[in-house]
């Protein structure tokens, strides 16, 4: 059995660069996806959160400038 020419190992080389290509890419889109979602909850959060924070700042415009005076 002979050695491989040069050839041939250039030639299995690339092919293991474009399968590993192939995963990287996969990987990529799987964790693309994933930042997607974050993102989308994030916002969802923030939008949350500046709703809780206008029914707490009209909560607040509510309550009586100075207490009560106790005697």
């Amino acid at each position: 059995m002979s050695a491989p020419s040069p050839i041939d190992q250039i030639a299995e080389r690339v092919e293991r660069l474009l399968v590993r290509h192939e995963e990287v890419q996969r990987t990529n889109a799987l964790l693309q996806e994933q930042v997607d979602a974050l993102t989308r909850e994030r916002d969802a959060l923030k939008s949350r959160l500046a709703a809780a924070r206008t029914r707490i700042d009209a909560m607040l415009e509510r309550l009586p400038a100075e207490p009560p005076a106790t005697e």
